[in-house]
């Protein structure tokens, strides 16, 4: 099979001014998945490379670019996803470290369990040797998130996730996705990004997603593996991506959305309702391609 790999920088942060700056990180992430795949190496490794490269970049809404919650912290929640066994791990809420998508796959890798939170998904990174990042470093160098106390009052938009899909010369698909959370949200709160089948999923029989947007709406509707099902059904990636936003909002109103697919052949779909959603695509065929 030819690699390929879709990287998201999210669709609820429209900064106009500022899209050029994040078309520059989610191509650099792009590439940065795509070295791993064009070396050889497996799906999940690409996305998570992708992921990470995200998390370290303080445009975007994940890692060092996370939001204060109401209580002026951090959590964090992200996920992976591989469609060869269906093995999945997750973390929510989790707090002083740099990479929550490591730590995800971490737990799918080393634990019986699929996800942990809060305290104990930090005490179980502890344990994996994950280095403590002080909580004022994942916000200290955001250019985007507006972290003034009026500015931390809840506002439901203020907020979003990146994400990452692949599949590697074996056929394998899989999928990463990671969050800092809405500026000003209750602590405690979760979103879809660390749900299996909301945030993300993959099944080398039907194909992966990563979603971004408004993740209680989001949840409804189970809306990566509906738009997987869509897939298995018969839809291509496009004609998917656009049948389960308009699911999106039909079923839960005028919520805020996006997403990227991609099949089992290696077909590219993505669709979002919001004025941007930087992404961006490579394979052996088309090469790179950006889209906002």
């Amino acid at each position: 099979m030819e690699p390929v790999i879709v990287v998201h920088g999210g669709a609820g942060n429209d900064f106009d001014d500022r899209v050029a700056e994040f078309r520059v990180g989610v191509e650099r992430a792009t590439q940065t998945g795509w070295a791993v795949l064009s070396q050889g190496g497996s799906a999940l490794n690409a996305v998570e490379a992708a992921v990470r490269m995200l998390e370290d970049d303080p445009n975007f809404d994940a890692g060092h670019g996370s939001f204060l919650n109401a209580n002026n912290e951090v959590e964090m929640d992200a996920m992976v996803m591989e469609g060869a066994k269906l093995g999945y791990g997750a973390v929510a809420g989790i707090q002083r470290v740099s990479h929550p998508v490591s730590v995800a796959r971490l737990v799918m890798e080393h634990t019986p369990h699929s996800i942990f939170v809060g305290a104990g998904a930090e005490q179980f990174a502890r344990s994996m040797g994950v280095p403590d990042c002080p909580m004022e470093e994942l916000v200290a160098g955001s250019s985007t998130h507006l972290l003034r106390p009026e500015d931390r009052i809840f506002r439901p938009h203020a907020g979003d996730t990146v994400g990452a899909i692949a599949m590697d010369a074996s056929g394998t698909l899989a999928v990463a996705v990671s969050t800092g959370g809405m500026a000003g949200k209750m602590p405690g709160r979760v979103g879809d990004s660390p749900i299996i089948g909301c945030g993300g999923y993959a099944d080398n029989e039907l194909g992966t997603a990563a979603a971004t947007g408004s993740g209680e709406a989001l949840m409804k509707v189970v809306f990566s593996k509906t738009a997987c099902d869509l897939m298995g059904g018969g839809l291509n990636p496009q004609q998917a991506a656009e049948e389960v936003l308009r699911l999106l909002e039909r079923r839960t109103g005028s919520s805020h959305g996006g997403i990227i697919l991609l099949n089992p052949a290696g077909e590219v779909g993505s669709a979002f309702n919001t004025n941007h959603m930087v992404h961006a695509c490579i394979s052996g065929t088309h090469g790179l391609w950006i889209k906002d």
